[in-house]
């Protein structure tokens, strides 16, 4: 019997991350081949060519180039183009990863072709629909057979929505991005050309809510520039996407501004920091599993644990209270606590349920056809 054919939908560079552990369990077990689609929602070298160089992932088998547009138009194409590759690969099934226009066109176009789809992150709520993630998140989760969730406030947030009526697998896995940063924290490297010899700040910003908003990203910028003045070195590796609308509002940055850097260099800055501030929902967990405080830049988040923890912090859109913020936590550190994310295993435990489901696709598809 020929090996079952599995289409993995990745764009942006959290999707590279939590993909690369979940890419090993699977050739370990063997028995399924991965054929790999690269949207191009993130498409230059910094934000996506040396993710795949650092993380040992495959060159992608389909590379779609569809990047930039509103968020409907984005999502449209992708959608047209992924169909397409899925017509002619005939996958057993589609995985996608997380909440971005990617992964709603990857589960859409599946699950319109009745292709079995498995969705990783998923459960996460922020109950803000303010968010694009955030419709993202719900509507993959409503278009997806197997739900493998990273926390237990996930599989909570599913049975309150009545998952548990639906013909669907809810499992709690753990978080594959956990996985990632034990097998790579080893690894990291410090960038190449950064000035701070000393103590500083990390920070990024790239959120649309952020960064589509003029008022919220002068107050953000503001408030970074206090910090770095006042307080210490903040170093911003700043999206490309957000250097355009900062540019484009005359903001000025007192702060070090550094290109995008790759996985390896962000978690070398993530270690070394004395706090970490962001809008990034990936880099609020990195921040905690590497021991470090955080202050988040958004109103709500997915990952509302760790705001129960004392982990992270949630700061408005105010120069004033992010300066305030810093000030408390800079150089505070935390206790991660290896359980909560399950422990490094998340990616094992995916690889393992998804072939044995698949299989029983397969299986059943054959009695069907008998």
């Amino acid at each position: 019997m020929a090996p079952m054919r599995l289409v993995t939908v990745l764009g942006a560079r959290p999707q590279f991350i939590k993909a690369a552990p979940v890419s090993r369990a699977l050739e370990r077990h063997g028995g399924v081949t991965e054929v790999v689609v690269h949207t191009g929602q993130h498409f230059d070298a910094n934000m996506s060519d040396v993710f795949f160089e650092q993380l040992g992932i495959r060159e992608p088998d389909h590379r779609l180039d569809v990047h930039g547009g509103t968020h409907g138009r984005m999502t449209g194409r992708m959608l047209e183009a992924v169909e397409e590759v899925l017509l002619a690969e005939e996958p057993d099934g589609v995985l996608v990863y997380g909440d971005t226009n990617s992964t709603l066109a990857g589960a859409l176009a599946a699950a319109k072709l009745h292709v079995p789809v498995a969705h990783v992150e998923a459960g996460l709520r922020s109950y803000d629909r303010r968010m694009p993630e955030e419709i993202n998140r719900v509507l993959v989760d409503n278009l997806s057979d197997q739900l493998f969730c990273p926390t237990d406030t996930a599989v909570a947030n599913l049975e309150r929505e009545g998952f548990g009526l639906k013909p669907v697998s809810v499992e709690l896995v753990g978080d594959v991005m956990y996985d990632a940063v034990m097998y790579f924290a080893d690894r990291a490297v410090r960038p190449q050309g950064l000035a701070e010899a000393g103590s500083f700040v990390l920070a990024t910003v790239h959120r649309a809510e952020n960064t589509d908003n003029a008022g919220r990203l002068t107050a953000i910028v503001a408030g970074l520039n206090q910090v770095h003045t006042r307080l210490a070195p903040v170093v911003v590796p700043l999206h490309p996407r957000t250097a355009g609308v900062i540019a484009r509002l005359g903001l000025r940055t007192e702060f070090d501004v550094i290109p995008p850097v790759g996985y390896l260099e962000m978690l070398w800055l993530t270690k070394n920091a004395e706090l970490v501030v962001t809008d990034s929902g990936g880099l609020q967990k990195e921040a905690y599993m590497l021991g470090r405080a955080c202050v988040t830049l958004r109103d709500s988040t997915e990952w509302r644990e760790l705001v129960e923890l004392g982990a992270n912090v949630l700061v408005p859109a105010d120069a004033d209270a992010i300066a305030a913020a810093c000030r408390e936590h800079l150089g505070r550190r935390v206790q991660p606590d290896a359980a909560l994310y399950g422990g490094g295993v998340a990616a094992e435990r995916i690889a393992s349920s998804l072939l044995r489901r698949l299989a029983g696709h397969r299986a059943d598809a054959g009695v069907a056809a008998r």
